[in-house]
């Protein structure tokens, strides 16, 4: 059976805020968006904020899902996390996190990558 890509990116992102939880996080939000903005999972673990950007790739192709993640992509979730610590009037630094899903043989591998992009502010 042969699953669509946006299927799989869903599934994927199941993984990862399920691998999330599993180890101590609590996911507050997914699919976050204010105008231009979107992040994949917003979480809170030991009084700190996690922006976490889900990559899923299938076994077997052209890059892997870390490859995906650039400085423009960085540019837009600092500036999605600025958007909502302001909205939510919080008093809070973000950490940047990766979470690297591979679909294979049916089963998402998340690797999760602790700051994975450092602000330089």
């Amino acid at each position: 059976m042969t699953v669509d890509r946006e299927t799989i990116g869903r599934l994927g992102e199941d993984a990862a805020a399920g691998w999330l939880e599993n180890h101590g996080y609590t996911v507050l939000e997914r699919n976050w968006r204010h105008g231009r903005y979107e992040v994949d999972i917003i979480a809170e673990r030991d009084g700190e904020l996690h922006i976490v950007e889900v990559k899923c790739r299938a076994r077997g192709g052209l890059t892997r899902p870390d490859e995906a993640l650039t400085p423009v992509k960085f540019d837009a979730l600092s500036r999605a996390a600025d958007q909502y610590i302001s909205q939510r009037g919080m008093d809070a630094d973000a950490r940047f996190d990766l979470a690297a899903v591979t679909h294979r043989d049916g089963k998402f591998v998340v690797e999760f990558v602790p700051d994975a992009m450092l602000p330089r502010w």
